[in-house]
């Protein structure tokens, strides 16, 4: 069987297959039923130990007009390619209904550091680690479950640049991951570039 007709008789690998970065959405809302579902997905990621150690925030209105504002304030401090990924990032932001932000909540690093019968520093970075991968798999599970409901989807990486200033806007304390993913109907029916034949990327040890 090749590989397009098993991701043909796949949902999960057509979905994967079918994601990709959504930057234009159209004018029509998301409703809190499909909001629901993204974030039951997220909460269903693996996690280190199960701690679920994230938080996710939900922004519309408003408050999601103020975001664009503080990036697009942040973005004058930058030099010109980093300030215009971030006024790109802006410009996601406004177009789309909806906003989920992603947060790690930090009680795994405080609870694991002093339960963890190591050197307190190599402890941190265990499990400071462990919550940025928890809450990475969480944050694709956003993407993918959107892509499942014809949702589209971009998670704003560039906006780690000012993560501490976000998580503050966010009322978050300052963590080790913050992801701002806007979500919308897109604008327009594409896909994603071109990826690199994944022979290229494997290495075989026997």
């Amino acid at each position: 069987m090749t590989d397009d007709a098993l991701y043909a008789r796949n949902d999960t690998l057509k979905t994967i297959k079918d994601r990709h970065s959504v930057r234009t959405f159209t004018k029509e809302d998301v409703t809190d039923d499909e909001i629901k579902v993204l974030l039951h997905a997220a909460n269903t990621a693996p996690s280190a130990h199960n701690q679920q150690a994230w938080r996710f925030v939900i922004l519309r209105g408003d408050k999601k007009q103020e975001l664009a504002q503080l990036v697009t304030a942040q973005s004058a401090s930058f030099p010109r390619p980093a300030a215009a990924l971030l006024r790109m990032g802006v410009k996601s932001i406004l177009s789309a209904p909806v906003v989920i932000a992603v947060a790690n909540t930090g009680d795994l690093i405080r609870h694991g550091t002093e339960l963890f019968q190591v050197e307190k520093e190599r402890a941190h970075d265990f499990f400071r680690t462990m919550e940025i991968q928890s809450s990475a798999a969480a944050v694709e599970n956003i993407l993918l479950a959107a892509t499942s409901l014809g949702l589209g989807t971009v998670w704003l990486g560039v906006l780690y640049l000012i993560k501490d200033e976000v998580l503050r806007f966010l009322g978050e304390p300052e963590g080790e991951f913050m992801a701002v993913v806007p979500v919308g109907r897109p604008a327009r029916i594409g896909s994603g570039p071109k990826k690199q034949p994944v022979e290229m990327k494997i290495k075989t040890m026997n």
